[in-house]
């Protein structure tokens, strides 16, 4: 197995080691788990199209009700409790998702592919000017919409806050839209002319619409950020895509008003 696939599934299980010592499983989880395991297999074990198509949409149909926390089963305890960062800003609450994390855990078992072989230094090169760029022009965006305000700042909270982040979030979200959808289009539509462009372009309005519960402004500020996670993927490989997705979300949390304005 790869160094980056094994780094990653390292990760993702520390988070998840995180995750458990915060909140509590219950039976059904085993059922979903079971599910997520005969999705992989019908992706991975089997040639049909048939088949790997009914598998990849099980996949779909677990991972949003695993995203949207529908599925029965997790405790996720929540360590931030309606906290307002600074006094203009909404009450932030923020809950260790055991969920969530079972998503980028398949990504990264059955779909190997996500994984591009990417030297280190190209990566290194590529999020040097995909993160400055893609953080530059989200949160100036965001400002002029009057969604967040120049407010640097760091809380007592903010190493949970970094860990459930860079483990639970932007690592998993990373491995869906950017390694699952945007390098699956790119197999797709291989054969289709500026492909790559496309499947960034497709993945990056996924990322948007899963950000729709916060309202308007912030799909349309994660589906331009999510161009910026696309370039980082498509000529730096995961790690790129991770870190400048990470560090814009660190550069909000550190730097802005977090999450938002208090309407």
């Amino acid at each position: 197995m790869p160094a980056l696939r094994w780094s990653t599934l390292t990760l993702l299980s520390l988070g998840y080691c995180i995750a458990l010592v915060y909140g509590q499983l219950s039976i059904p989880v085993a059922v979903i788990v079971g599910l997520l395991i005969m999705a992989g297999i019908c992706v991975s074990h089997f040639t049909h199209w048939a088949v790997r198509a009914f598998g990849h949409a099980l996949f779909i149909a677990l991972a949003a009700g695993l995203a949207s926390h529908w599925l029965p089963g997790f405790y996720s305890a929540r360590v931030i409790a309606a906290v307002r960062f600074t006094p203009e800003a909404a009450p932030f609450s923020m809950y260790m998702n055991l969920d969530k994390p079972l998503i980028g855990f398949w990504v990264a078992l059955a779909c190997p592919w996500v994984f591009t072989a990417i030297s280190v230094r190209r990566s290194l090169i590529t999020t040097s000017m995909t993160l400055p760029v893609t953080a530059a022009v989200c949160l100036m965006i965001a400002v002029a919409m009057h969604q967040t305000g120049w407010v640097p700042k760091w809380p007592e909270q903010g190493g949970i806050w970094v860990l459930n982040n860079l483990l639970l979030v932007t690592l998993t979200e990373e491995l869906v839209f950017r390694g699952y959808v945007q390098g699956g289009l790119t197999r797709l539509l291989k054969r289709a002319p500026c492909h790559q462009t496309l499947a960034i372009i497709i993945a990056s309005l996924l990322f948007g619409f899963a950000h729709m519960g916060a309202g308007w402004q912030w799909t349309v500020l994660a589906s331009i950020a999510g161009i910026g996670y696309g370039i980082a993927y498509r000529f730096g490989g995961l790690p790129a895509a991770v870190i400048s997705h990470f560090g814009l979300n660190l550069a909000h949390f550190s730097l802005f008003t977090y999450p938002m304005f208090d309407r």
